[in-house]
């Protein structure tokens, strides 16, 4: 009752939407990421009380991540990092004139994760916080390789060209100081790049400036999707046919958001590629396949609730944005723990609620803005590449204040037009630039940890690295043997063609 009592004061409920309002506009806005946003946040809430100052920035964390989607859905835009992966699939149902269904789809996905995760929260989180205990530095040096070896078919189909760009992306993500040693890597000498080349830019102009390259390239000027008046219908039938990815990839999100650090971007990928994975037809991918958006968004809300498990009860952050949030806990004088569930667990409960209903009112006012949102839809593309272009210059400079960044978001943007050109999908490119220092850290810690044990030993040691191991063993070997059964096919064909001559 205390907690029922306290999220229904006024200015609680104040704080619940217009947080939910602001992670929704900064979501949508790329380079304001959600992790900026709750920092700006934080000293708001020194002239709060505890409550309404926790419902605050937990509102603007759960709508913020969701927000991402709608630019990354009808203009191919990524809001948040996290949302690269919706783009993927939501973008191609926007040109084909679905770009309605698209935002409904990824609402409803977000939702149904946001809950699932919130559920897991509530109930499991002393369990699954001592699960992330498992996780040691080899542990994720082979998510991380796993991840970048799952990625293959991201690129066209071509499991060969999608390691390829992954490992382009790794390269990327070695330049500028070693955080180990404070060795300087590849920077020419460039003051700017000491400290490597930032997602964000990068991000954006993969997948923003390369669209606006590709816009102003067409001869005339026509309607991206002039049929859609936002009224695009997700019907039941589609919604009990999204289930399986519902559930797989809420599952996949709750996994990812309890291990420390992890954070959204993972969690979308991974999702993405095993409803790729799992798919009887994976040519759809990149084409328009509602899975492609069902699945990430899924996820990457599903991280949101999960990632406060280890924050809370072990004070170890899950994300980039927990671990701000875990300054403000601080800041109101809640120290991580035991003590969270006990003497504060009033105002604990109080924020875990303001999760689960900021999820619901996130979803609400996102159904219900799709018909005004979608009609971005209906402007001539080389207007729509204007509009691009001022939110990708403005977010990227507004990111560090840095002009660098935006020179390098341009860099990048024609990087990625000339590699979609030759047929590689610049996804993995960026999946390798957040994966690499994970790797990396985590490859050099197992070197320390192992000592002067071999470390192939030191590797199998373990039954859970053993299971990674394999895990990667097998990703690697399947396009392989499809590619050696293609060949095989494709002589016999060839042979039989002669035989026949």
């Amino acid at each position: 009752m205390d907690v029922i009592t306290e999220l229904l004061q006024p200015v609680a409920l104040l704080s619940l939407v217009l947080g939910t309002l602001a992670g929704l506009v900064i979501g949508a806005i790329p380079g304001l990421s959600v992790t900026m946003a709750i920092a700006l946040l934080i000293p708001v809430t020194f002239t709060m009380d505890t409550v309404p100052g926790l419902v605050l920035l937990i509102s603007v964390y759960v709508a913020g991540v969701y927000g991402g989607s709608v630019a990354a859905i009808l203009l191919r835009t990524p809001g948040t990092p996290a949302a690269a992966a919706t783009a993927m699939d939501g973008y191609p149902m926007t040109q084909q004139g679905k770009g309605a269904k698209a935002i409904r789809i990824a609402t409803v996905g977000s939702v149904v994760g946001g809950l699932f995760s919130g559920l897991v929260l509530i109930v499991a989180a002393p369990l699954l916080s001592r699960v992330s205990l498992m996780f040691g530095a080899a542990e994720y040096f082979l998510i991380a390789v796993f991840a970048l070896v799952a990625i293959g078919g991201l690129a066209g189909g071509s499991f060969l060209l999608g390691v390829a760009a992954a490992l382009i992306g790794l390269l990327i993500g070695v330049i500028g100081m070693d955080t180990q040693t404070g060795v300087t890597r590849y920077t020419g000498g460039m003051q700017d790049l000491q400290s490597g080349i930032q997602l964000i830019p990068a991000m954006i102009g993969l997948f923003s400036i390369s669209q606006v390259f590709r816009m102003m390239y067409q001869d005339r000027q026509q309607k991206l999707a002039s049929t859609d008046r936002g009224t695009g219908d997700f019907s039941s039938g589609e919604f009990r046919k999204l289930v399986p990815t519902f559930a797989k990839s809420s599952t996949i999100g709750v996994f990812v958001g309890v291990l420390p650090g992890a954070g959204e971007n993972i969690g979308a990928w991974m999702a993405y590629n095993e409803a790729r994975r799992s798919s009887k037809d994976k040519s759809k991918f990149g084409k328009g396949a509602i899975e492609g958006v069902a699945a990430p968004e899924t996820a990457n809300n599903s991280v949101v609730g999960a990632a406060l498990i280890p924050t809370l009860t072990l004070g170890v952050p899950g994300s980039a944005a927990t671990a701000v949030l875990l300054g403000g806990l601080i800041i109101q004088g809640m120290a991580p723990g035991h003590e969270l569930f006990t003497r504060y667990a009033t105002e604990t409960y109080s924020m875990i609620s303001a999760y689960m209903v900021a999820t619901v009112l996130m979803g609400a006012i996102g159904l219900l803005l799709v018909p005004y949102v979608v009609r971005l839809t209906t402007l001539p593309p080389r207007l729509v590449a204007l509009v691009i272009m001022v939110l990708a210059v403005v977010g990227t400079y507004s990111f560090r204040n840095s002009y660098f960044d935006v020179i390098v978001m341009v860099i990048f943007g024609v990087f990625g037009w000339f590699i979609e050109r030759v047929g590689i999908n610049p996804a993995p490119v960026i999946l390798g630039m957040i994966l690499g220092p994970m790797a990396e850290s985590g490859f050099r810690r197992s070197l320390v940890m192992a000592g002067d044990q071999n470390l192939a030993i030191f590797y199998l040691s373990d039954p859970l690295r053993i299971a990674l191991i394999s895990m990667i063993l097998i990703v690697c070997l399947v396009p392989l043997l499809r590619i050696l059964r293609a060949r095989g096919q494709k002589r016999r064909i060839t042979s039989s063609t002669v035989a026949i001559m």
